[in-house]
């Protein structure tokens, strides 16, 4: 698996949300839950948008947003995870 974050989205992350691609790293190996998909209809793509919430190496609660594509792994947004996401994510992942 390689994770892969365009120019344009790691800009989006450091500035509008703060988060680091070290913490997107981190998410991805403190996760203990499995992805869901994205199924509002403004957000499809194809392939479809996975979601899912996992502590940063610090304790930072993080949404991690992004699309597999063969082996590799597009992230599209990282933020810190609202209470509504993180009660869905418990209740369906």
């Amino acid at each position: 698996m390689a994770l892969k974050v365009s120019n344009k989205v790691e800009r989006k992350l450091s500035t509008k949300h703060k988060v680091s691609i070290q913490e997107v790293h981190d998410c991805f190996a403190n996760r203990e839950r499995g992805f869901l998909e994205d199924i509002r209809e403004e957000h499809k793509t194809i392939p479809p948008s996975q979601w899912f919430i996992a502590d940063t190496d610090y304790g930072r609660k993080l949404k991690i947003v992004f699309v597999a594509v063969g082996r590799d792994i597009h992230i599209k947004s990282a933020y810190e995870a609202n209470a509504k996401e993180i009660e869905i994510y418990n209740k369906f992942a």
